[in-house]
């Protein structure tokens, strides 16, 4: 395993689409391992493969709180079955647009399919953070960051800090 580099805005390939994988195999889970290791490294909760540069629609996340144990997930070709009409408020932050958070208005539950690290077809409904998580990093496999969901004036703010804080570094 091994840990790579987050790709920061406004790095152009984080707006890119993310093609399907054919299969989840040993190459595939070397990927997800490598993710999952530099989502706990940096830290963060949700790691979509483009991220790390590679534009496939792969997904890992952990939602455990602190102190539990790990629950590491894994999430290859995910999509979302069915969204319910009502919505829930929730604070969120991305890896790739560094310390900034703000609040995002999505469905407050969602059903999803996907290969799971077997290869196996999952269908499971999620809800809460889950829903807030798993719809967070699907918008990164069709090139949509949570700052998209935000106000002009606010994306422009926060690219702008985050190219601030680059150039700081």
């Amino acid at each position: 395993m091994a840990i790579r580099d987050i790709l920061v805005v406004p790095n152009p390939l984080l707006k890119e689409v993310s093609a399907p994988v054919e299969r989840v195999d040993d190459e595939l889970r070397a990927l997800m391992d490598d993710m999952l290791e530099t989502m706990y490294a940096a830290p963060g909760i949700g790691l979509a493969a483009i991220q790390v540069g590679v534009p496939k629609r792969v997904i890992v996340m952990d939602i455990a709180r602190d102190g539990e144990d790990k629950q590491p997930r894994y999430f290859a070709n995910p999509e979302i079955l069915w969204a319910s009409e009502e919505t829930a408020p929730y604070e969120e932050g991305c890896l790739s647009v560094p310390e900034i958070y703000d609040e995002v208005e999505r469905p407050a539950r969602v059903k999803i399919r996907y290969l799971n690290y077997q290869g196996d077809v999952v269908e499971e409904d999620a809800e809460g953070l889950f829903a807030v998580c798993i719809q967070h990093e699907m918008d990164h496999l069709d090139g949509v960051l949570f700052i998209d969901h935000l106000s002009r004036l606010k994306r422009e703010q926060a690219i702008r800090k985050v190219k601030k804080q680059a150039k700081a570094a």
